[in-house]
């Protein structure tokens, strides 16, 4: 928030707000008033159809599928194309004979991709397999250099690490500087994957829209199987139209003056609580309590904000602990995943609202991403309007250094902040899986937001760019 002044008019004191100079939404009533985006009610139904055929295919590729290799690629292709979630039973049951399998005789991309599959899903495997492709002095071996889908493989899973395997920290640097010297050697599909997991890699890119990225790769490959390429275009085109009719919904509004507050704050105020009685009237009766879980997530986000505000007026800027210590509620990095929950069903227990609210680990880990990653690609631009201290002046107060520095010490907490996640995603569990993974989720959203520069305040750049890939451009099929 920006710092209020104070005007002198005849013999009274006016507080004069000042505000940010955002650009317009960019995208207006599109979603509403553009017809074209949905399809015909008949042409939806025989794509759902269609899906449920291919659904049955590929069902049938679990069952014949006895080589492990195979099997690994397979689910590996269905989750990047972002259709596992049809398929979870068949995942589950192919991991438990993945995990017993014996991978001393595999190489570098086997040995890579099953850690990858089995630490996604919360499996402790222990990351000293990846030393048996160290020699004596403790260098990968010289001849790894030239294997890039197993180069990549392994880059991809140095991403999954937690605290204290400094072998994927050493994999990380290994294989980032070789794949980028290989690029230029590669077959298309392999180098497209290089570049776009060598800007992000996998693991830390939202789902939807790496699949809807991936798809266009995989129709490249020459080993791709055309049986899930249809079904991944098919099903990404019915989400797709399933999020217009979303975003349709909650784009028409109907203002109303709520006359107690302040002009600026009416028509958000008013909107925030017909968003609450709208899901509230969605909820079964034994489920509405969670409102007063979300209820109370909000208001400590206005107390957060309010707290900012006075040190913006008052010119503070706290140390990086007093900083972190109200700036992580104000990241809205754990408002944001407990109103996911809300609608979550019967996996969201009054348990699931309750550890929610003691602000664990996993949800401390998001909202240090999340905080962090905004304040580096924004606060130049926010001092730049005389705004509230960032973490960014917090650290180079704290430690008289530049903000070069500062940045690049507070990515380095960013990274010890992924590792907690990744440590909080294994198995058991403290919730269900899905729950810890709609933080992982909301997590990656941070990652691709704030990559190059701050795309929530900015969105006319690639943020408006992945919004068409996503909600706009279907494939043709």
């Amino acid at each position: 928030m920006e710092k209020q002044s104070l005007t002198i008019i005849g013999d009274e004191e006016v507080t004069v707000r000042k505000s940010s100079k955002f650009h317009p939404s960019i995208w207006g009533d599109y979603f509403i008033q553009n017809s074209s985006l949905s399809y015909a009610e008949e042409s939806t139904q025989r794509m759902i159809k269609k899906v449920e055929e291919l659904k049955v295919k590929v069902m049938s590729m679990f069952e014949e599928t006895s080589d492990i290799s195979q099997l690994m690629n397979l689910i590996d292709s269905i989750q990047m194309l972002g259709l596992d979630y049809h398929f979870e039973n068949e995942i589950d049951k192919a991991l438990r004979l993945i995990y017993e399998v014996d991978d001393k005789s595999y190489g570098l991309y086997e040995t890579s991709l099953r850690f990858q599959l089995l630490r996604q899903h919360g499996y402790h495997v222990s990351a000293d397999m990846f030393n048996k492709f160290k020699d004596d002095n403790g260098s990968f071996i010289s001849s790894l250099n030239g294997d890039a889908k197993g180069l990549l493989s392994l880059y991809n899973v140095s991403y999954l690490g937690t605290h204290g395997e400094t072998i994927l920290d050493e994999a990380k640097s290994f294989t980032k500087h070789r794949l980028v010297s290989l690029l230029t050697e590669l077959e298309q599909s392999l180098a497209a994957q290089v570049s776009l997991f060598l800007e992000l890699p996998p693991c830390r890119r939202i789902k939807i829209l790496l699949a809807r990225k991936y798809i266009l790769i995989y129709q490249e490959d020459v080993m791709r199987n055309n049986v899930i390429l249809e079904l991944a275009k098919l099903n990404f085109n019915l989400l797709q139209s399933l999020h217009q009719e979303e975003l349709k919904k909650i784009s028409m509004w109907n203002p109303q003056a709520v006359y107690c507050l302040p002009e600026y704050l009416k028509d958000y105020y008013l909107k925030l609580l017909m968003t609450c009685e709208e899901i509230e009237e969605e909820l079964e009766p034994n489920e509405k309590y969670r409102m007063l879980y979300l209820q109370d997530e909000i208001k400590a986000l206005a107390i957060s904000y309010l707290e900012e505000a006075k040190w913006g007026i008052e010119r503070h800027v706290p140390s990086l602990d007093e900083h972190l210590h109200n700036s992580l509620i104000s990241s809205g990095c754990s408002a944001v995943p407990c109103v996911s929950y809300v609608g979550m069903g019967e996996v969201a227990t009054k348990e699931v609202f309750d550890w929610h609210s003691s602000f664990p680990k996993a949800v401390e880990a998001c909202c240090v991403i999340g905080r962090l990653l905004n304040d580096i690609r924004s606060h130049e631009l926010e001092q730049g309007r005389d705004h509230t201290a960032s973490t960014v002046e917090s650290y180079m107060k704290d430690h008289d250094t530049d903000a070069k520095v500062a940045c690049k010490k507070l990515r380095e907490i960013v990274e010890k902040a992924w590792k907690d996640l990744n440590k909080e995603s294994l198995n058991p569990t403290k919730v269900p899986r899905l729950i810890i993974e709609r933080i992982v989720n909301f997590s990656r959203s941070m990652e691709e937001i704030y990559k190059y520069n701050d795309m929530y305040t900015n969105s006319d750049t690639k943020m408006k760019d992945n919004i068409s890939l996503v909600l706009v451009e279907s494939f043709p099929v």
